[in-house]
């Protein structure tokens, strides 16, 4: 045999090869005068194991949340030992992570938007579930629970997802106007955030159908279709999200999907005998305690509350929209939906407020 080998073999041989594997684990440490001369082999005794819940954990908007994460010993090691819990959120790729919160003990620390609204739930032995209270729009996505006892380290990942509504937004100045910065802003400005692909496509599934192209929250740019036709990618390929793939953020332009979930207050409607212009329906909402209504909340409201008004109102951005929960003679189409009238420059309407609880 060749020299190598053999040296290996006899190495395997007279078992001071380490580590191994036995049912137990072995973390081999070298000394600090790196002589190759071993210093200590230190033994953990068991395998670290975590879980989180394999299904979606699933929340609105202002409501507070628990993500669960429990682990283990194989074998039990008893009492509980000191170890070091965090929580990261991750992006759809999983190329980078925000920190949420460090916890060692009932130490911890959280960070970032998640300040005074995060901290680990520890009902049970070996529980290092972590608790979201105000859940925001943006807290949507993939969240890893790590545990860290001495050198080892195991980590799971579990799903929060907002339960909301995606609608396409373009503004007053027309389709395909909006950057991808843009977008995100004026996703903002109707309180709401640009959607993710899976709010998209849970939108479609839902029965969502819109042929005009707009931003996601990744950067890319796609459609959601569910009959096919000519103008919309083709009557030949199936129902299904179309994709422009990743657009460049600054020079291409699209429209923007948007996303929103339930409201923290009510939306109501008011008129008057012959109807308001815009600055006259903002100031009456200002009257009743309450500001003139964004198209997010809009969307909320009928998706959430039911509402269902068949009176044209304006809204915070200029449009002019109504909510139909019960489609019925002389309020548009025979499917439920939000009604829109564009941005009209004249006319005189009545008003949707917002109003918190």
């Amino acid at each position: 045999l060749p020299l190598l080998l053999k040296a290996t073999l006899l190495r395997l041989a007279s078992g001071s090869y380490h580590p191994f594997y036995n049912g137990f684990y072995y973390n081999h440490i070298m000394n600090d005068n790196d002589d190759g001369q071993d210093k200590v082999d230190y033994f953990s005794g068991a395998r670290l194991v975590v879980e989180t819940s394999r299904d979606p954990i699933y929340t609105y908007n202002g409501a507070n949340v628990t993500l669960p994460c429990h682990y283990r010993y194989e074998p039990d090691l008893g009492p509980k030992r000191k170890i070091r819990i965090k929580w990261s959120k991750l992006r759809d790729d999983y190329t980078k992570e925000q920190d949420v919160m460090v916890a060692i003990g009932k130490t911890y620390v959280a960070f970032g938007d998640f300040k005074g609204r995060a901290h680990i739930h520890q009902a049970s032995r070996h529980e290092a579930s972590l608790v979201i209270s105000d859940v925001r729009l943006k807290d949507d996505g993939k969240y890893r629970c790590e545990v860290i006892d001495g050198l080892e380290d195991e980590s799971d990942v579990v799903d929060l997802r907002l339960k909301g509504i995606v609608f396409p937004y373009q503004p007053p100045r027309g389709q395909y106007r909006l950057n991808f910065h843009e977008a995100e802003h004026v996703c903002q400005d109707q309180g709401a955030i640009l959607a993710n692909f899976n709010q998209l496509f849970q939108a479609w599934s839902e029965g969502l159908d819109w042929c005009n192209a707009g931003w996601l929250a990744d950067g890319t740019v796609q459609y959601p279709i569910r009959l096919p036709r000519k103008p919309c990618g083709g009557v030949h390929l199936a129902p299904g999200i179309r994709s422009y793939g990743p657009r460049h953020r600054h020079l291409h332009r699209f429209d923007a999907f948007c996303f929103s979930s339930a409201l923290k207050g009510e939306v109501f409607y008011l008129d008057h005998l012959a109807g308001m212009t815009l600055e006259e329906a903002k100031q009456s909402c200002q009257d009743a305690g309450a500001e003139i209504a964004r198209v997010g909340q809009l969307y909320s409201a009928w998706k959430f509350l039911g509402l269902d008004r068949c009176n044209a109102g304006w809204l915070a951005d200029g449009s002019v929209r109504y909510p139909i929960v019960t489609p019925r003679a002389n309020c548009g189409p025979a499917e439920p939906g939000v009604r829109s009238f564009g941005f009209p420059s004249k006319g005189r309407f009545g008003v949707f407020c917002y109003r918190e609880r």
